[in-house]
């Protein structure tokens, strides 16, 4: 089974044009008084270096819908996480005010658990993306096109971590910690690697049962 011609279709670009200016505006309104400036700029170093390059991107490989839906959400986690610091965002608060339920007192959090949505998001969303990348570029064959997908984003959470890890030993004192975000866990930086590929195995599991993993005609 293959998924329809229309999910796995580039998306038209006048709509992925709107879709970055939603992301944009998201992405503006979230810039104005965050938390803490410093962090915020540290955060988003390497998404604006991502959006300069999107236009080369696209030119070459634009992308179906569930990549680029995939990319905005993460995009769109992330800049609330710049905005509050990810150690910060006060989720459980906004739960307990609109919903009148305390998301860490059900689940038994011990910590702000936010940080952990948005690696489990980074491989659930980003794998779409990964998927097309490698059809593009390098279509594996069998097995292959489940494994090296999940590998993929294995390989890029791990360099985060070890960019984080730098920038972090760089800046130091309360800037270096705010970025790092390990709230007192040792093994922070594990947890963050093991729940990206568990999110990208999920997303590819999901996208295989659909079809969408079968190759093109």
């Amino acid at each position: 089974m293959s998924a329809p011609a229309s999910v796995r279709r580039p998306v038209p670009t006048r709509h992925a044009l709107a879709l970055l200016a939603a992301y944009a505006a998201i992405w503006t309104a979230l810039a104005i008084n965050p938390s803490y400036r410093e962090d915020w700029a540290l955060e988003n170093v390497l998404v604006v270096a991502a959006v300069a390059l999107l236009p080369v991107l696209w030119r070459r490989m634009p992308l179906a819908w569930p990549s680029c839906i995939g990319l905005f959400v993460f995009g769109v986690l992330h800049a609330i996480g710049a905005h509050y610091t990810y150690a910060e965002v006060p989720y459980d608060a906004f739960f307990r005010d609109h919903f009148g339920f305390s998301v860490d007192a059900l689940f038994g959090f011990q910590r702000n658990t936010y940080d952990r949505l948005v690696h489990f998001g980074y491989g659930l969303l980003l794998a779409p993306a990964c998927v097309e990348l490698l059809d593009r570029v390098a279509p594996p064959r069998g097995a292959w096109r489940y494994v090296l997908p999940v590998s993929f984003v294995m390989s890029h959470a791990l360099l985060f971590e070890i960019f984080e890890w730098l920038a972090a030993s760089m800046f130091g004192g309360d800037l270096g910690q705010a970025y790092l975000g390990t709230q007192g866990d040792e093994w922070d930086a594990q947890k963050d690697m093991l729940l990206a590929t568990l999110g990208a195995a999920l997303s590819v599991t999901a996208l295989g049962l659909a079809g969408w993993l079968s190759p093109r005609r």
